[in-house]
């Protein structure tokens, strides 16, 4: 797959060490090529949340490429991580129709930008948005934060027989609500693959080639909110801060030592 002096990107394997390293040894399944037309920083913010959206799209919910006409997505925390590269997927590769949520009017451009064709605030009624809107139903939600204080509305506006996707870690759950309706409920952890080694693993080195190309055709742009410079104890301070006020904007990267 891959030949010495070959530029790559990827995610890595939480049960290796990683991140703060120097060094990382990574096995070849779950790295990609790195986009020619993107700087080292510009490409290390994709690998980790392009797994996650891709995962989420079309392997959780089962999206297909190029389907989707007619029905509705809506992503609850469009402007982070996860969901500045989702909503450029399920824009650019897919025919739904695209809702996202972001509370800033700074996040609200950001993902607006990136090919929602709606923005709403997720502080504000879900519900009571979309039909302002004229959205109805939605057929899949996708959540990537607070999943467990949005559920109630979630189950609201998802059309009967509609599918629930989530990232996040909620304490507790309640998954009754959506028994009346025949809801799925789907959980994504791009790390799965590489924890279980399973059979279908390599998938990740084909999707990260995938959203490489698509980056170099300019299909998709780098999701680089912010170049917090080398790493260092300081720098990583004041990124871990910035995750942990929730006013994060795409991904936080660090480059060099």
């Amino acid at each position: 797959m891959f030949q010495p002096g070959d530029e790559v990107f990827y995610a890595g394997a939480i049960d290796r060490p990683g991140s703060y390293s120097e060094l990382h040894v990574v096995d070849e399944r779950i790295v990609g090529h790195k986009p020619r037309s993107l700087d080292n920083a510009s490409a290390a913010a994709l690998p980790l949340t392009s797994i996650t959206a891709w995962e989420l799209l079309f392997d959780r919910l089962g999206v297909e490429e190029n389907g989707g006409n007619g029905q509705r997505l809506l992503v609850i925390g469009a402007g982070g991580g996860v969901g500045s590269i989702l909503v450029q997927l399920a824009s650019k590769l897919t025919q739904l129709t695209v809702i996202g949520t972001a509370s800033r009017p700074e996040t609200q451009a950001w993902v607006k930008a990136l090919g929602a064709h709606h923005v709403i605030d997720h502080a504000e009624s879900i519900p009571l948005q979309l039909e302002a809107l004229k959205l109805g139903p939605v057929d899949y939600v996708i959540s990537l934060t607070h999943t467990d204080t949005y559920l109630p509305q979630l189950v609201e506006v998802l059309r009967p027989q509609g599918k629930l996707a989530l990232i996040d870690d909620p304490a507790q759950l309640d998954v009754m609500p959506l028994k009346r309706k025949s809801l799925s409920l789907h959980w994504e952890l791009m790390f799965t693959r590489s924890l279980y080694k399973t059979e279908d693993m390599i998938k990740q080195h084909q999707l990260l080639d995938r959203v490489s190309q698509l980056v170099d055709s300019g299909v998709l742009k780098t999701t680089l909110g912010e170049h917090y410079g080398t790493i260092n104890a300081e720098h990583l301070k004041r990124a871990h801060a910035m995750l942990e006020s929730g006013k994060a904007r795409g991904k936080i990267v660090l480059e060099g030592f």
